[in-house]
């Protein structure tokens, strides 16, 4: 057989593969679409339109998700960013502030992302309603950093959370309590994504209500729901309409995410006249954060490249600290007007990730989500700024929650700043094993927070507790081993020391 007929067979039966694959994705697309409909006939009238939205927007994700071979990014086209695209913060500070602080203030808009739930950390309900400093919550203390704004410069900052199907009805009876503060408080909810089953890729549900057996057939798809969702909500017109120019987005969990009027003065007047469309705040890589997306040039364009899109070759070459030295933060800001035009050009593009779970009954599941940093290629003139360490204070778990509710970190009007006493600005470790895990087992093993100012690094495991007034200095790990306990004495000064064995403080 000549060469040339092989490679026309071998091409032809190619081609019979992928128009067979085509096929099996049209009939799919279509018993989706069937199944989708089916849902929403069963939405009652006040839902229908909100729901009929959210599942349009499942139907595009959906398609996409088929149409897409797999996460990976090209890897030989990633490369480092040009030196002007990712600023040192220090020299946006250096511009200074303009005269009218109050004009440019007025111009913007904070969002929270507030969808996810306080599971991880042994709560029932909204994470942002867990207490981590002096009785006051994630929100409180949101609110009172912006109540400060408004009434420091004389403006009118809103605050806006972006809710799920799962925070929304406890937030919305908490703002009560906001009444008076001098914030305008709005929500609006994300959208209300069908799982879908992983071997038949049909949605689980079989109708739009979400207790019973379909608690868990919905998922909220992640944060970069946050364009079309604030979109459907009319808060981006409205807020347009009031001559508002930035959102700046963060995590409602990340206590250094504090309205920076450096970062928004370089977006109001920039230096070149260009307007910035998306800034993401971006911060240098620990060891401890080698999993975080970091931002690459990639086909001309600023790209967050996240740990999922990596091949599994390269992983290792990925988690890097010095050849992708910084990641993102998740501390964004990006223009009303971009993402209106963006929007309705239907022209922002964020990679999918695929999330598998297992439902409680054994089921297995995916839900495809995106992550609203992704957007950055979709926007014009876009910036990375290298912020410092303290504008990313994440609490994910009872260790990031001693941090801040320690002597480490002073309080003022609802923002948290390293206690000048500590004489070097890094943070220390900390691991608290899973005797700690929820935050009521937590509280009941501390009688009052250790001074940790002079803590390098803290390791506990195992059955611990800690008396009043204890001191942390240096390296200090504490194991107790299975079936023993430890009681570390009210008054104790731990430097540099191991303990393990049992050791029990008891009354007579």
């Amino acid at each position: 057989m000549s060469r040339f007929v092989r490679d026309l067979s071998k091409a032809m039966s190619q081609d019979g593969a992928s128009q067979f694959q085509e096929v099996i994705r049209q009939e799919l697309e279509l018993s989706v679409k069937k199944e989708l409909e089916k849902i929403l006939t069963t939405a009652p009238s006040h839902e229908f339109e909100h729901t009929k939205k959210d599942l349009d927007g499942f139907r595009k994700l959906f398609h996409r998700f088929l149409q897409e071979k797999g996460p990976s990014v090209d890897w030989g086209k990633i490369q480092r960013p040009p030196e002007d695209s990712i600023q040192p913060y220090e020299k946006i500070k250096a511009r200074g502030l303009p005269d009218n602080i109050s004009s440019v203030l007025n111009k913007l808009v904070v969002v929270k992302l507030n969808g996810g739930l306080g599971t991880s950390m042994g709560c029932k309900g909204p994470k942002s309603l867990i207490g981590v400093r002096n009785e006051n919550t994630f929100l409180d203390l949101t609110v009172q950093q912006i109540e400060h704004l408004n009434k420091t410069y004389n403006t009118d900052v809103p605050l806006v959370l972006m809710n799920s199907f799962n925070t929304d009805e406890d937030t919305k009876k908490i703002l009560q309590k906001y009444n008076h503060c001098r914030v305008k408080i709005y929500t609006f909810n994300q959208s209300r994504y069908p799982r879908i089953n992983k071997e038949s890729l049909l949605p689980v549900a079989k109708n739009v209500s979400f207790s019973g057996e379909n608690t868990e057939a919905w998922y909220p798809p992640g944060h970069g729901d946050i364009y079309a969702s604030f979109y459907n909500s009319g808060l981006l017109d409205t807020f347009i309409g009031e001559g508002k120019e930035y959102i700046f987005v963060s995590n409602i969990d990340n206590l250094g995410a504090t309205v920076d009027l450096y970062i928004l003065n370089h977006l109001m007047n920039p230096p070149n006249g260009k307007p910035c469309e998306f800034v993401m705040e971006v911060t240098n890589k620990t060891r401890a954060d080698v999993k975080g997306g970091t931002l690459t040039q990639y086909e001309g364009k600023l790209r967050l490249v996240e740990i999922a899109q990596v091949p599994k070759a390269h992983v290792d070459e990925f988690k890097s600290v010095s050849k992708f030295k910084i990641f993102n933060t998740n501390n964004l800001w990006i223009s009303l007007a971009a993402v209106k035009r963006l929007q309705e050009q239907n022209a922002i593009d964020m990679e999918i990730i695929v999330n598998p779970k297992t439902l409680d009954g054994g089921l297995n599941v995916i839900q495809l989500e995106t992550a609203v940093g992704a957007a950055i290629k979709s926007f014009e003139n876009s910036l990375g700024i290298n912020v410092p360490r303290s504008r990313f204070l994440p609490v994910k778990t009872t260790s990031d929650l001693l941090l801040v509710m320690s002597n480490l970190y002073s309080l003022n009007a609802g923002s948290l700043t390293m206690s000048e006493k500590r004489e070097f600005p890094t943070v220390p470790l900390v691991k608290l094993g899973s005797s700690f895990t929820k935050v009521q087992d937590y509280l009941r093993r501390f009688e009052s927070i250790p001074d940790m100012l002079e803590l390098d690094h803290l390791t506990v495991s195992g059955d611990v507790t800690f008396g009043k007034n204890v001191s942390l200095k240096g390296t200090v790990i504490i194991i107790a081993n299975h079936g023993d306990r430890i009681d570390i004495p009210p008054g104790a000064v731990l430097e540099n020391k191991i303990v393990s064995g049992n050791l029990r403080i008891l009354d007579h």
